[in-house]
């Protein structure tokens, strides 16, 4: 924040750093050691669709993108609060190329200048007991958090922050839980 922006009462939006996406593969080795939970091979990229041609283009080649040369399967869904899911299917056992795909997703999108539509990224993990846990990245904060829905509008606190406790270190994890927002019929979760 600078001199003038103290004044004004005005401070500068954090931009964010999507190569830190990159730190997922690394943190998912430390879930799988420290507490056995596992990643799906499911990720997703989470974006308010704009309307018009640009918009529909874009997400087009966003897909044929990741789908090129017998890529992972990527769908769309709406979720029931409007917001569009890009939803990769990749290999449990290579979640470098998962974060890859979610990079050029944020990045194709952030690039044809939807990225104040970006909310956030998410790469799906099952706990031993079965339970699904996302861990989230937040777009406009550059941070991450778990979230462990546990059956209708309930969370898994106590999973949330044994994943939380984990990643620090490996990933920016958000200080401010109050940022953890839920992501109710993710998909992957």
């Amino acid at each position: 924040m600078g001199f003038w922006d103290v004044l004004r009462g005005t401070s500068r939006t954090k931009r964010p750093n999507l190569d830190s996406l990159f730190a997922l593969p690394s943190a998912s080795i430390t879930l799988q050691t420290s507490l056995g939970i596992n990643p799906t091979g499911v990720g997703s990229v989470c974006f308010r669709s704009a309307e018009g041609r640009a918009s529909v283009a874009t997400t087009q080649e966003a897909v044929q993108l990741i789908e090129m040369d017998g890529g992972p399967h990527v769908e769309q869904t709406t979720d029931g609060y409007g917001f569009t899911w890009l939803v990769i299917n990749g290999s449990p056992d290579d979640v470098g190329t998962v974060v890859a795909d979610l990079h050029a997703v944020n990045s194709s999108l952030e690039t044809q200048g939807f990225a104040s539509g970006l909310l956030c990224s998410m790469l799906a993990f099952i706990a031993p007991s079965g339970q699904k846990v996302g861990v989230v990245y937040l777009y406009k904060q550059g941070t991450f958090y778990p979230f462990a829905p546990s059956g209708g509008q309930q969370r898994d606190v106590l999973l949330e922050r044994q994943v939380r406790d984990a990643l620090t270190g490996e990933v920016a994890v958000e200080p401010d839980t109050d940022r953890w927002m839920p992501v109710w019929g993710a998909p992957g979760l």
